[in-house]
């Protein structure tokens, strides 16, 4: 700072003015480099204070269309238009909106193991014998001699456990001609800032409904099980994008 303001304060001569100019320079680059800083700063800190919200998504599954129909008058006693389940029917889910408990029992494992190798060898050798009387006879008695060998071993191996329990009731959605139930539904818990869903959809057959209502998730039909989070204990799973940037554009 002494050193710049000297620059400042001495009396200049005509060959100095290209050296205050200079200096001017680095002032002006200096203030654009630190509101350039101020401006960075003051957007990351004011991101860090903006509390994130717990998103909580609607359900997929759909009510049962509520039907507008025209009583009919006559004269009996037990109507079928809006009537209750019958006392004598199987209260097992069976109608668009009913629902029923999957018991989600899922563990797959999987494992594979593959080697190869090969080997090649090869070995050449030639000789020029010496004909008496000829000219160039060192070149005449020269031997050739080439080797070659080549060598391949490769070795992969994979495994996968997967295991998922737990319960998710769902709700009847569709009902095809043979009976079988479409069902689908979810679960979404927000704790801490964390969201954690999961979804389940498929077929049942109503006999493979078991007491209570609950089915087993191996007998339900094209199962589809998704558990997903979201938050900063999912953020802490991901990679950088600098990191995956660098992933993708290296080529080794």
């Amino acid at each position: 700072m002494q050193l710049l303001y000297s620059q400042l304060t001495r009396r200049h001569h005509p060959g100095d003015e290209d050296e205050l100019f200079s200096v001017w320079q680095v002032l002006f680059r200096a203030s654009i480099i630190l509101m350039f800083s101020l401006v960075v700063f003051s957007l990351i800190t004011g991101c860090s204070h903006i509390e994130p919200r717990v998103e909580i998504v609607m359900p997929t599954t759909s009510a049962p269309r509520q039907e507008v129909h025209v009583p009919v008058i006559n004269g009996a006693i037990f109507q079928t238009v809006n009537a209750p389940r019958p006392l004598f029917e199987d209260q097992k889910p069976g109608r668009v909106g009913d629902i029923l408990t999957v018991a989600i029992v899922e563990k797959t494992s999987a494992s594979r193991s593959s080697k190869s190798s090969s080997a090649k060898t090869s070995d050449t050798k030639a000789a020029v014998p010496a004909l008496a009387g000829l000219p160039g006879k060192s070149f005449l008695s020269a031997q050739l001699a080439a080797n070659a060998a080549n060598t391949f071993e490769g070795k992969g191996e994979t495994a996968n456990d997967n295991t998922f329990t737990g319960t998710l009731t769902v709700t009847v959605v569709s009902v095809l001609p043979n009976g079988n139930l479409v069902v689908a539904g979810e679960k979404q818990i927000g704790i801490n800032h964390n969201t954690e869903s999961i979804r389940f959809s498929g077929v049942v057959n109503p006999l493979t409904i078991q007491a209570g209502n609950v089915v087993q998730s191996p007998q339900v039909a094209d199962a589809r099980l998704e558990y997903r989070g979201k938050g900063y204990i999912d953020e802490a799973q991901r990679m950088g994008w600098l990191q995956r940037f660098f992933l993708n554009a290296f080529p080794f």
